[in-house]
């Protein structure tokens, strides 16, 4: 999956990627309001600035970023927690398991959400 121009609710996750809309994709996510697309970076640690430019750019339609950071909740690297404060968003960091359900919720509520998902290996069935 190159881009879904919209944002649906995550199925099911893990085995390294995600399941939403009848669609399956491989790797870490990215979703803004203008729709779901892959995101290069497969941990926070190769992360830089440059792969925020997405989100950063949609910043005035993003109420919350929800960054699932892996298998285990990390905290963010400084250069990261810099940049997206310097934009004005408001972010929190959670392992991939809590920002997927979190973000379900959030989405149902038709609230205006982002998320970068790193993708887990542990499967889960019902996200």
């Amino acid at each position: 999956m190159k881009f879904l121009p919209q944002r649906a609710t995550i199925d099911a996750f893990g085995n390294g990627g995600f399941r939403f809309a009848g669609m399956s994709h491989q790797g870490s996510l990215l979703i803004l309001p203008s729709g779901m697309r892959a995101w290069d970076p497969n941990d926070l640690a190769t992360a830089k600035p440059k792969h925020f430019a997405e989100i950063i750019a949609e910043q005035s339609n993003i109420d919350m970023l929800l960054v699932g950071t892996g298998t285990e909740m990390l905290r963010l690297p400084q250069l990261l927690i810099e940049c997206l404060t310097k934009a004005g968003l408001r972010f929190d960091g959670m392992s991939t398991s809590a920002a997927v359900r979190t973000y379900n919720v959030v989405l149902a509520e038709d609230r205006r959400v982002a998320a970068v998902l790193i993708a887990v290996d542990k499967a889960h069935d019902r996200a």
